[in-house]
């Protein structure tokens, strides 16, 4: 079914009118905010109307907590990742901190990069970081990840297949 469809649609909607109070209710008590909270209940419906099928009536409330769940897990790392990137260039002088636009950009950036960072297996992302951010040599991280020069090799080269599939958007 697509978000057109007009079945899904009624679900939907029926789905909404039944659990969206309780849902921002929800949401309110776990992040303190009633603002994010009606935000997070308003993308939480986005989410199943991408999915394209609406949840069995006795499994709504489940169903929708668990794409809120991913909802607040997102919101707190990308406040993570804003706050250290503030923090940052906070130091800087103004004549070199970048403008407004600019910043939110590089955030945007910054929790893109995240979570591509975030869907690859452990040893591939921190291969990739001390590759990447340290300048180690793929020896000096086989020896810090207890595994062979070849296998680091296949880490990283996994890591780059998910940068560029995600920079490109193709699959990986």
């Amino acid at each position: 079914m697509s978000a057109a469809d007009p079945s899904l649609t009624q679900e939907v909607h029926h789905l909404y009118s039944d659990h969206h109070g309780w849902l921002r209710g929800w949401l309110r008590k776990k992040l303190g905010n009633a603002m994010d909270a009606a935000d997070l209940a308003h993308d939480t419906y986005l989410r199943v109307l991408a999915a394209g099928a609406a949840p069995r009536p006795e499994q709504s409330r489940r169903y929708l907590t668990q794409i809120a769940n991913g909802l607040v897990i997102d919101l707190y790392r990308r406040r993570h990742i804003e706050a250290a990137y503030l923090a940052t260039i906070a130091g800087l002088p103004e004549t070199l901190s970048p403008s407004p636009e600019t910043r939110a950009l590089l955030l945007e950036a910054l929790i893109e990069i995240d979570t591509i960072l975030d869907r690859l297996a452990p040893k591939a992302r921190r291969a990739l970081l001390l590759c990447k951010l340290e300048g180690l040599s793929y020896r000096e991280i086989a020896e810090q990840l207890g595994v062979s020069v070849s296998s680091v090799e296949k880490y990283i080269a996994s890591a780059l297949v998910a940068c560029y599939a995600a920079l490109f958007g193709v699959p990986a």
